[in-house]
């Protein structure tokens, strides 16, 4: 099986490039660079009526790096509306890899102590690259991805990539921009630490650049309260009803 070095893997994010592979069996991973970039704008996701109240009713257990690499495994199986995926094993390992090292996490949906919905991706300075998501309930997806804008919100996060914009995340507030405004996104939320373009290297697990002597955007404030001025404060245990209030208006 061919490896992916995870310092490539992280210098890659910090230019605006990720890999894929042709399919789950593939051998081989290449390079992508899309002309025109899915993101979702942190402050503007679309919390509808329905979607909020599925979300206060705490129907699903949400958790935060519980099962990482089931959600991985979920992500990659073959399903009706998607026959193949671009999750080959050399990602899988890759991922599993950044993930031991701090960098990649997990939102998990659990209904009844099964996994039923989540989503995974790559933390990098104030931007968090988004990577796959699956449903296995109605709204479990959507639901994970609520708690994670709540996270990036609360975290002071400055950048959500979707990479590819499909009609399920564009109901959900999700733009497409051109590389070259992506990359005026992406220099933004990576100088939030201290991190260029390129400036993979030196990034602690936490993704403070080695000897920053300031706290970075936090992608655990959500579990033990934000400190900061200029971020929302919760404590307690977050409930579904908190998450709805953090997300802010309904549409």
């Amino acid at each position: 099986m061919k490896t992916i070095d995870p310092e490539l893997l992280l210098r890659a994010y910090s230019i605006g490039v990720f890999p894929m592979a042709d399919s789950r069996d593939a051998d081989d991973v290449y390079w992508v660079e899309p002309k025109k970039r899915g993101i979702l704008p942190i402050d503007q996701f679309r919390l509808s009526r329905s979607l909020a109240k599925v979300i206060r009713s705490d129907r699903f257990t949400v958790t935060c790096d519980a099962a990482f690499a089931e959600v991985v495994a979920q992500c990659a199986e073959s399903t009706d509306d998607r026959p193949d995926t671009w999750i080959n094993t050399a990602i899988e390992s890759a991922y599993a890899d950044l993930h031991r090292r701090g960098h990649a996490h997990s939102i998990e949906c659990w209904r009844d102590g099964r996994l039923v919905g989540g989503l995974y991706g790559v933390r990098l300075g104030g931007a968090f690259f988004g990577e796959s998501m699956f449903s296995r309930e109605s709204n479990a997806s959507k639901v994970a991805l609520a708690w994670l804008i709540a996270r990036l919100r609360v975290g002071g996060f400055r950048l959500l990539d979707c990479q590819f914009i499909t009609e399920h995340l564009r109901s959900l507030g999700a733009i497409e921009v051109s590389r070259d405004d992506y990359v005026a996104l992406l220099d933004g939320a990576l100088g939030v630490a201290g991190l260029g373009a390129g400036g993979a290297a030196g990034v602690a697990a936490d993704g403070a650049t080695a000897g920053a002597a300031w706290s970075p955007p936090d992608f655990f404030a959500l579990d033990g309260g934000a400190t900061r001025p200029d971020r929302r404060t919760v404590s307690g245990p977050i409930s579904g009803c908190t998450i709805v209030q953090l997300l802010g208006q309904t549409s």
